[in-house]
């Protein structure tokens, strides 16, 4: 891995940018699973009379269990390495495609959209895999280019999934579309195995001290890591309050009762963890040498951001092919095709924003892109069906941008934080962008698209507010070697 600024996609001899088309695949496919289920949504709920109301619970499962499976995602590929993780989760994400396709009942299909939530966490794997094979100066565009690339899995399914359906003909359809790509899941994941290493030669792949929670490196930040991992249970205590008697009542109320339980003994049981890996820190703050401590805050300004960004993608693109059918009565074919072209700008906003945090700054380049976003969804938030399509379609486009960008922006710092738990500081930012997703998509089962969008565009201001305290990487980054060494490592 060399030093030079540029990066040449298109040299597949390089055994790096070999490693970052194989994984942003990955990342494509498993975004094409993820997201079959919203341009099929007019055969879904004719398939089983769904009301508005059980269409929306679908949705907000889709992305919930994506919470704690990025956590539990980011400790296995810091752990086991991204090779082995990323290619069984692949060949799982097949086998659970499978499962919400042959589903019978309203009851089948929720259970198969809640665990294919898993699906959504494997974003985090390729995030300590690029960071592996790419210098600090290139990483912010790898790291947009994997992501903006992958992403762009959603688009592909709104744009072909209704398209394999018709040419299947009949009833069914939907579910031989949804067998495919669960199929392309399954094959890839072997394919990825083969296909791969985690690092270069030579290089060494570094890990946590501890496994079970993110290492902090003062007291203050123990409680700020803490304080930070409550909004990801209360994400799921929403979700299971909508999903109640009180809400679309797909739970019974003892059910309900007894996941909440548990979601207070789960995060009992993570504060457990945290206060495991950080027991000798805590009782010698000052035994840590200078060059391996980090700021927390760091940390948390990431996941406000990638929770109005990346949630607000998430929540957006499994509800706009439905809006578009609403807004302007187009046909599900159509509003696929149209709704895509938020999901579109992926491949050229998310590189474009790693490209700019790399060049201009991480904390200016955040600070305008949240601007523009705020803009975006206010813009979004005036679109009616007296507007001509083309020009939603504009808006929509223009919106997305400043939105992936910012998702590139985000993940070209993470990185830099502390190389050894990329991994688990990824899972963290990449939960809260799916906290992100149950919050903004909770709040539309209750109000209409026009308010949903101003609510998310109003959301921003936090996200601008945190970032004004971001700080810039500067100098080397401390990394533990094996044998007990620390390695140097450039970020500026």
């Amino acid at each position: 891995m060399g030093n030079n600024t540029k990066l040449n996609v298109l040299d597949v001899k390089d055994p790096s940018i070999r490693t970052l088309h194989f994984t942003w695949i990955a990342f494509f496919i498993t975004f094409v699973v993820w997201f079959n289920h919203a341009p099929m949504v007019i055969a879904i709920r004719e398939a089983f009379s769904l009301s508005t109301a059980q269409w929306k619970a679908i949705l907000i499962l889709n992305v919930a269990l994506t919470i704690p499976a990025r956590i539990v995602i980011g400790m296995l590929v810091d752990r086991f390495g991204p090779r082995h993780v990323y290619s069984l989760l692949l060949m799982i994400s097949g086998g659970l495609c499978a499962f919400f396709a042959m589903a019978q009942s309203f009851e089948q299909l929720a259970l198969a959209r809640f665990l294919m939530g898993f699906v959504g966490a494997g974003f985090v794997i390729g995030i300590r895999m690029v960071g592996e094979w790419f210098p600090a100066r290139q990483v912010g565009l790898a790291e947009g280019i994997y992501g903006g690339w992958g992403n762009f899995g959603s688009a592909a399914a709104a744009m072909t999934l209704p398209t394999i359906a018709l040419a299947f003909g009949g009833e069914n359809g939907w579910r031989y579309a949804l067998l495919v790509s669960g199929a392309i899941a399954f094959f890839y994941g072997i394919v990825y195995y083969k296909s791969v290493r985690n690092t270069p030669k030579g290089s060494t792949y570094f890990k946590p001290k501890k496994n079970g929670g993110l290492e902090v490196t003062s007291r203050r930040d123990f409680y700020f890591l803490i304080g930070m991992s409550v909004p990801m249970y209360v994400a799921l205590g929403l979700l299971a309050w909508r999903l109640s008697p009180s809400g679309v009542g797909l739970l019974s109320q003892p059910l309900t009762y007894t996941m909440y339980a548990a979601l207070i003994a789960l995060f009992v049981f993570q504060v457990s963890q945290i206060y495991r890996v950080n027991q000798e820190m805590l009782a010698d703050p000052d035994s840590i040498p200078d060059m391996h401590r980090y700021k927390f805050k760091q940390v948390a300004i990431l996941d406000i951001n990638y929770f109005v960004t990346f949630g607000s993608e998430l929540a957006v693109v499994s509800m706009l092919p439905f809006f578009f059918i609403d807004t302007f009565g187009l046909s599900p074919v159509k509003a696929g095709l149209l709704a895509s072209g938020f999901a579109f700008m992926n491949l050229a906003a998310r590189p474009g924003g790693g490209w700019l945090s790399d060049n201009f700054g991480r904390r200016r380049t955040m600070l305008i892109l949240i601007s523009g976003l705020a803009i975006g969804y206010f813009l979004m938030s005036q679109i009616g069906s007296t507007w001509p399509v083309a020009l939603a379609v504009i808006a929509t486009m223009a919106c997305s941008f400043f939105v992936q960008a910012g998702e590139g922006a985000v993940f070209a710092m993470v990185p830099l934080v502390q190389r050894r738990m990329t991994g688990q500081i990824a899972g963290m930012a990449g939960a809260y962008g799916n906290v992100g997703a149950v919050t903004f998509l909770t709040v539309f089962s209750f109000v209409n698209a026009q308010t949903f969008f101003l609510v998310i565009a109003c959301s921003a201001f936090a996200a601008f507010a945190a970032s004004l305290f971001l700080e810039e990487p500067k100098g080397h980054m401390a990394e533990v070697m094996p044998d007990g060494s620390v390695a140097l490592i450039e970020v500026a």
